[in-house]
């Protein structure tokens, strides 16, 4: 699929770090997807946050097939090339008048990848807009290194360590979205998103994508092909849901997220 994207807007990405809104699909999908999740937490017991940091794709395959959706991957492949990989995703839910947040960070403070040419997609399930704390970047702050983060812990931090940078606030613009719309963000843009002070949930899930030539500065990891061909080799490959909460592929992203927990093997890429 083409035309999802134009060409100004690929420069405006390059040049800025970000770009939004682009429309996925519409919203009695978003909100098909939004009952999906929220089923899956009545059923566990849990927030989708709390288990589904990683790779929360490999709980479903209903998620994986997101992950895969033409106008996502169409405009991830303007900016990254035909060859994509899926290195990871997350699921988020703030409720409504919720305190928590999401602290100034880069994506790329953790990710160990080389070159530094990720790109995260931030799909909307619900209304994301300033009242709903909606994603705010600070533009051009990709052109920079990566800054060291301190690692707050915050109870109300959505982020699993906390991780914050300072910066002026005043430079931050928002990226508020409808249902069934995405974002896009370098993976060295600074951002976050602050508390929800609507009556309804925020819900979204991030999907961070790579171009297939791109190295783990780590250990070997995985990933997962979702477009184009992996020439290249560096990275094994997700074990994905043959069904809902498949147990291969739960087990396989709970070994993920408890590496990623560990200070010993996931380092600051700017203090290591």
């Amino acid at each position: 699929m083409t035309g999802v994207i134009t060409s100004e807007q690929v420069e405006f990405f390059k040049r800025e770090g970000y770009l939004s809104p682009i429309r996925a699909f519409g919203a009695e999908e978003a909100a098909e997807y939004r009952r999906r999740i929220e089923a899956y937490e009545k059923a566990s017991g849990e927030e989708v946050n709390k288990r589904l940091k990683i790779k929360a794709h490999l709980a479903f395959p209903w998620m994986v097939d997101l992950a895969r959706h033409p106008r996502i991957v169409a405009a991830v492949q303007a900016l990254i090339g035909p060859d994509v990989l899926l290195f990871g995703s997350s699921a988020f839910a703030k409720n409504a008048h919720d305190p928590r947040f999401v602290s100034w960070h880069q994506d790329s403070a953790y990710y160990g990848l080389d070159p530094h040419e990720e790109v995260t997609v931030w799909v909307a399930l619900s209304k994301a807009d300033s009242l709903a704390g909606c994603m705010s970047v600070i533009p051009r702050s990709h052109r920079g290194p990566d800054l060291e983060h301190e690692e707050t812990y915050d109870a109300n931090n959505l982020l699993a360590r906390g991780q914050t940078v300072i910066v002026d606030d005043a430079k931050g613009v928002e990226m508020p979205l409808e249902p069934g719309e995405f974002s896009m963000h370098h993976e060295r843009t600074v951002h976050g998103s602050p508390a929800n002070r609507s009556d309804d949930r925020r819900i979204g899930i991030a999907f961070f994508y790579m171009p297939a030539h791109t190295r783990s500065t780590m250990a070997r990891r995985s990933a997962m092909l979702v477009a184009g061909e992996d020439k290249y080799g560096h990275w094994d490959r997700d074990v994905e849901p043959e069904i809902d909460l498949d147990p291969k592929s739960l087990a396989f992203l709970d070994n993920v997220w408890s590496q990623y927990r560990d200070e010993n093997t996931t380092r600051q890429v700017a203090r290591a």
